[in-house]
């Protein structure tokens, strides 16, 4: 019989009216009370959290776990233990599975394993289009719409207009977001790592960043027709940053995540090592600042890692060899809070907007309503540590996946607890 009272003492919690000391008391699913001094019963679980603090339970939006079809690379139940090493309680994955989750039937498999696990919260993305594949819209949105978390293609753009506005209309009347990878396939011309100095100078094959924010441009024009939710996945250009800001200052339904990997490094970054290598690619120095200014300025909604485990054999190559895609969720919060909060760029309330509120706002998760940590609240938070400083050691990972652009950097604020119990149990 597993404990169902939890006792946190002394954290520094996070609440809307600020950070305040208090013990927090966890009855099954909720945060039952928040007291200056609370009294355990014989019976509960007591967890000393001086000097730490409590914060909203992270939420990643873009995760590849690879079950089913790909078990090799991950599965499930490592990267839900990835995700909770993270601090994340909250993670939605992608559909470039196989079988693609196009039907309810073949959603099942990856339900089944999620249910065999209860570690973090896992809500899977259905395909936006048949077998994933960009060709035809699925035959029943609606089918599908109560067991995902919304729909998307991610791995490659939806390439026809009439079939993503036909996706994106019979998408909205759900309520479900449409999670766009948004990249037109002509312009890629075979290309591996970003279109600038590097690629030029080492005679690498270039992506430029018009492959990118010219299918962001027709999206948002579509969102704008149809009426979707459109959150676009993982931008990494100042020319999709731009966009974003026109469509909300329009009052388009447009939200937009990137990853921490496109906030701290730059083309000139790179070295011909298969850990460097992800899609979209890491970008130039004006695209950095400009997705930081964004950061800023509220443009940009939410940190996703773009978590994409392979196996080593297929990450040990170059460039040009190895396959796209990084991991991040064990590294993603210290990776953020280093570089926003510890230089100085913002404060420790935007970290929580990027990484926890906002996310679930977007998926309409409910929960933290207050803007904080208050009574009634779900039992699903993250306990760090803020002054910890520790060294990026992917050896230590606890999913397979082991590729990483921060491999030995020192990093600042990392957690040290995940607390999820949607079910309310642990």
């Amino acid at each position: 019989m597993k404990n169902t009272t939890l006792v946190i003492k002394g954290a520094d919690v996070y609440t809307a009216e600020g950070i305040r000391k208090a013990d927090v008391l966890i009855g099954g699913a909720r945060i039952v009370r928040m007291a200056a001094d609370i009294l355990p019963e014989e019976d509960m679980e007591v967890i000393d959290a001086r000097g730490l603090t409590l914060l909203p339970g992270l939420t990643d939006m873009h995760v590849h776990f690879r079950e089913p079809g790909f078990e090799y690379k991950e599965t499930i139940a490592g990267g839900a233990e990835a995700a909770r090493a993270g601090g994340f309680t909250t993670v939605c994955t992608m559909p470039n599975l196989k079988p693609a989750p196009d039907t309810p039937e073949h959603l099942r498999p990856q339900l089944d394993a999620i249910r065999a696990q209860h570690l973090v919260q896992i809500l899977p993305y259905a395909t936006i289009t048949r077998q994933r594949i960009g060709e035809e819209t699925l035959a029943d949105y609606a089918a599908l719409a109560q067991e995902v978390a919304g729909f998307s293609d991610d791995g490659s753009g939806v390439q026809s207009e009439d079939v993503m506005r036909a996706a994106m209309k019979r998408i909205a009347a759900t309520g479900k977001i449409l999670a766009a990878h948004c990249e037109v396939k002509e312009l890629l011309r075979g290309g591996y790592i970003h279109d600038g100095a590097y690629a030029r100078f080492n005679n690498h094959r270039g992506i430029c960043s018009e492959s990118e924010w010219r299918e962001v441009e027709r999206d948002i024009n579509l969102a704008r027709e149809t009426g979707v939710r459109l959150h676009i996945c993982h931008i990494s250009t100042a020319e999709s940053v731009e966009l974003v800001r026109r469509a909300k200052r329009e009052g388009l339904p447009v939200t937009c995540e990137t990853a921490p990997h496109y906030l701290w490094f730059t083309d000139e970054n790179l070295a011909n090592e298969g850990r460097w290598k992800m899609n979209p690619p890491i970008r130039s120095e004006y695209d950095r600042r400009a997705l930081l200014l964004g950061i800023k300025d509220g443009t940009i909604d939410a940190i996703a890692t773009d978590h994409a485990p392979h196996a080593e054999r297929e990450k040990c190559l170059d460039l040009k060899h190895s396959a796209m895609g990084v991991v991040g969720l064990e590294t993603a919060f210290a990776a953020i809070y280093t570089r926003l909060v510890v230089q100085g760029r913002t404060g420790l309330d935007r970290v929580v907007q990027l990484m926890s509120l906002t996310p679930r706002r977007i998926l309409k998760l409910g929960g933290f309503e207050s803007g904080g940590i208050a009574e009634g609240d779900p039992a699903m938070l993250t306990l760090v540590d803020l002054n910890a400083v520790r060294r990026v050691d992917s050896t230590a990972f606890h999913g397979k996946g082991r590729a990483t652009p921060f491999e030995g950097m020192e990093l600042q604020g990392w957690p040290v607890a995940t607390f999820c119990h949607p079910e309310g149990e642990w």
